[in-house]
């Protein structure tokens, strides 16, 4: 484990943040909380930058290169709470500029465009820094790794309502654009040994976690670059959303037999329309390593439930603070010097201990675990439970 250094507040570090939405205003609280950077928000609604109250706010056309070059010049780092379809010109930016890069998209094309501006770059890129692609990759990898040899590794990540209503069960507590793609788009997996491409929606299962059913399929762009990472090393490798029981069906109906899946913007303004926003919300996690070690067959499982909490007396979801700590811990991992400072950065390459070490990956700590209120140096075993199989 890499000792953690942190940031020296006394000299902080200028960042921008695009996007002063949902999640970029989540980032814009935790960081300013902190203390340790410079801050100035970016958004073309000016309404939005005064609800901040940051150090410093601009109003920016982000379609509009000129405006963005010069708004990102001169920063330590971006971190882009854009919609996903921004990802690759803001990296391209940040490339001429030698500036760090960080961003939450879950689009699998986004991240591989981004794999190749790293290449020879002088900062580091740093995508996909969320929860799901994002945390569940630190997690997985990490379980992994404490076999010997990888059988299964099996994640799931639910955003779910924690008063659902509707045939849907379900509340809007993100983009909508990004559910959709994970709805539609390919799934990246590994299927005996290989690394492969399963549809969107299959591979329906029933959970049970800590006594409540769930429901899970396969949904695009969860996995990151863990497929890159663990291709040959492990059997099977997937990833699946969590929903309440019933959703499936719906979104089979709505996709293929109505084949809304062929018109995104049409399913765009029905699910704006009808299904209602939340920030009474829950993030479930479960991630499971299935293999061998010492000769024995083992399990090594992560669980969570998060809820949201308050930060500068504002209230933040559970997707809101999981989100915004994901890629503020990143950021200061990049910063102290925890990981590499030039080049493509995937989730896998934190040490688990070191994100729960940190001042925001201490989100995702195992509640009820030691260490979950004591000393930011836990050992991982704290956070992880092994199960003999």
């Amino acid at each position: 484990m890499t000792r953690l250094h942190p940031v020296n507040a006394s000299h902080p570090h200028r960042v921008l943040i695009l996007g002063a939405g949902h999640i970029g205003r989540a980032i814009a609280l935790l960081l300013e909380d902190a203390g340790s950077y410079t801050l100035t928000v970016a958004d073309r609604d000016a309404a939005a930058l005064k609800r901040l109250q940051v150090h410093s706010a601009a109003t920016l056309q982000v379609t509009d290169d000129a405006m963005l070059e010069a708004a990102i010049a001169g920063h330590h780092a971006v971190l882009n709470a854009l919609p996903f379809h921004q990802a690759v010109p803001v990296a391209t930016l940040c490339a001429r500029h030698g500036v760090h890069y960080f961003d939450l998209t879950e689009d699998v094309a986004s991240t591989r465009a981004i794999q190749a501006l790293a290449e020879g770059a002088r900062s580091a890129f740093m995508p996909q820094c969320g929860l799901a692609p994002g945390f569940i990759g630190v997690v997985g990898n990490a379980l992994a790794q404490r076999l010997d040899r990888v059988e299964a590794l099996q994640l799931r990540v639910g955003a779910l309502p924690r008063y659902p209503q509707g045939a849907l069960r379900y509340a809007m507590t993100w983009s909508t654009e990004g559910l959709i793609n994970e709805y539609c788009n390919p799934c990246d997996a590994i299927v005996q040994g290989r690394r492969t491409s399963v549809p969107a929606l299959d591979g329906l299962e029933t959970l049970l976690i800590d006594g409540v059913e769930y429901e899970a399929f396969n949904t695009s762009g969860g996995l990151g670059t863990l497929p890159q990472t663990w291709e040959g090393r492990v059997r099977q490798l997937d990833y699946k959303s969590v929903r309440y029981p019933g959703h499936h069906a719906i979104l089979q109906l709505l996709l293929h037999e109505l084949r809304l899946r062929d018109r995104r913007d049409l399913l765009k303004e029905l699910l704006d329309g009808a299904v209602p926003t939340t920030q009474q919300d829950v993030i479930v996690i479960l991630a499971s390593a299935r293999g061998q070690r010492d000769g024995r067959l083992v399990q090594e499982s992560y669980a969570a439930h998060i809820l949201g909490a308050s930060v500068r007396g504002q209230m933040l979801s559970a997707i809101q603070r999981t989100t915004a700590a994901g890629i503020c811990a990143a950021l200061d991992l990049v910063i102290a010097g925890q990981l590499p400072q030039a080049g493509f950065i995937g989730q896998e390459q934190i040490a688990l201990e070191d994100f729960l070490a940190n001042r925001f990956g201490r989100v995702y700590r195992v509640p009820g675990s030691e260490g979950d209120a004591g000393s930011a140096q836990a050992p991982l075993a704290r956070s992880l439970q092994a199960v003999g199989a």
